[in-house]
């Protein structure tokens, strides 16, 4: 029996600003369902070119708090996007106040963390860039 990935589902605390962390990173929003009986918004995104929908990010948003949210949500792992220019993409986050946790020191790999705390890997497309200034010395911030 074939299956086919469709979504991954994250809780987040603050509709507007998880949708402004995720179109920084490039995603569009696909689709929105607003629920009125159930109280909650559904705000599908994925990358672009992406909108048949298996490659979607769920972000469920309930109306009336979400105040049982853990702390630190490394229990869910981490979502992976792979990038035409990780220098240029880490740039562009730093440059709209996102905290790079693990910078792309290797010219390959980045972690960012989403206003709800989860986990983002950035991992350079194809081969790894030279390795270059900042990158190469920049320190760690936080954990991944």
């Amino acid at each position: 029996m074939p299956i086919k990935f469709l979504h991954t589902m994250v809780r987040v605390k603050d509709l507007d600003a998880s949708i402004a962390f995720y179109k920084l990173l490039g995603l569009i929003e696909r689709r929105r369902i607003d629920h009125d009986g159930g109280r909650f918004t559904l705000v599908f995104l994925c990358p672009p070119g992406m909108e048949g929908g298996h490659a979607d990010i769920e972000l469920t948003y309930n109306w009336d708090g979400d105040d049982d949210l853990p702390s630190d949500s490394r229990h869910f792992g981490h979502l992976a996007y792979s990038v035409e220019n990780i220098y240029k993409t880490c740039q562009h986050l730093m440059d709209n106040g996102v905290v790079m946790n693990r910078p792309p020191r290797d010219g390959r790999m980045a972690f960012v963390r989403s206003p709800d705390n989860i986990s983002v890997e950035l991992l350079q497309e194809g081969d790894p860039l030279e390795v270059a200034e900042p990158w190469a010395s920049m320190e760690n911030i936080g954990h991944w």
